[in-house]
């Protein structure tokens, strides 16, 4: 029989671990929790449920991961299974192939829409869409939502056929030569732009001298000034424990997956917080200084 794979290295294994969970969740999705539950406020919670849910929950998912790859278990029906001896065991466990499956659907779909994004930035498409309806027809009309600069949807399907195949090629050459490899590569590049993008956006001043309210400094206060009012309500608090769960990809069972390559030796403690690490970096100090200082600097509150 042949040997599992295992990760080649420990900062390979850390990195393609972050690369799971860093995404969307803290670049967009966190910077509008924050804004929409108090501010500053949305802190208090976010971080007591970090540290009383997320960052056990996280310890726990790689050690049964990482016990399911002890016996040769590398997906939750599997884990379960091993865990459970229940018929419904694999039943439940089946989840944990479903959810990733149709996160992989739109996640595609929203990195095609980056790559192309990207693309029509560097070759200048964008120029004279300078305002939010404008934009937001540009951006309509590449998907398919309505007619504008775009007559037809075949430049989106070219992209996400792009972004397909090149996922399709990284999978393809397995655990140390694919996702692992890359991993290396894209994240410290991804924190790398991060950085550039959050000092860009940060020294953006007022971009349109006729709007002087709309700049970075009042983009960072509309999210970080506190509104310990909101504090008094169930759904932010809800919403904090949403974002933990979201941020750091808990009960989605690739977790579970990527820990079933791990080594006795190991050390799930400390790689666990590492990945944590990384993970509210990119999220609290990068994400909440990039997207809404931006937009509001140049599309102001009502962005």
């Amino acid at each position: 029989m042949q040997p599992r794979a295992t990760w080649a290295t420990k900062i390979g294994m850390i990195l393609a671990t972050a690369g799971a969970a860093v995404g969307l969740g803290n670049l967009l999705r966190f910077p509008v929790q924050a804004s929409q539950h108090g501010g500053g406020a949305f802190m208090i919670p976010y971080f007591i449920f970090l540290l009383i849910m997320g960052i056990p929950m996280m310890w726990l998912e790689w050690t049964i991961g990482r016990l399911g790859g002890k016996y040769g278990h590398g997906t939750t029906p599997g884990i379960f299974n091993l865990l459970w001896h229940h018929p419904l065991a694999r039943y439940l466990g089946v989840l944990g192939l479903v959810i990733p499956f149709i996160l992989c659907i739109y996640y595609l779909y929203v990195c095609s829409w980056t790559l192309a994004f990207s693309f029509f930035s560097l070759g200048k498409l964008y120029y004279g869409f300078n305002d939010l309806k404008s934009m937001g027809m540009f951006l309509r009309s590449f998907q398919g939502i309505e007619k504008g600069y775009f007559n037809s949807i075949l430049p989106a399907y070219i992209f996400f056929l792009i972004t397909f195949f090149t996922n399709f090629f990284i999978m393809y050459h397995g655990l140390a030569k694919g996702i692992e490899r890359l991993c290396k590569l894209a994240m410290p590049a991804l924190f790398l732009l991060a950085i550039l993008l959050m000092i860009r956006a940060l020294t953006l001043g007022t971009p349109d001298p006729t709007y002087p309210e709309r700049n970075a400094i009042n983009g960072l206060g509309f999210l970080w000034n506190p509104n310990f009012s909101e504090l008094k309500h169930a759904s932010t608090w809800l919403a904090a424990a949403g974002q933990i769960f979201f941020t750091l990809s808990l009960g989605l069972g690739t977790l579970q997956c990527y820990a079933s390559y791990l080594r006795e030796k190991d050390d799930i403690v400390l790689s666990g917080l590492a990945v944590t690490s990384l993970n509210e970096t990119a999220e609290v100090i990068l994400g909440g200084s990039i997207a809404i200082p931006a937009a509001v600097a140049f599309f102001g509150i009502q962005a």
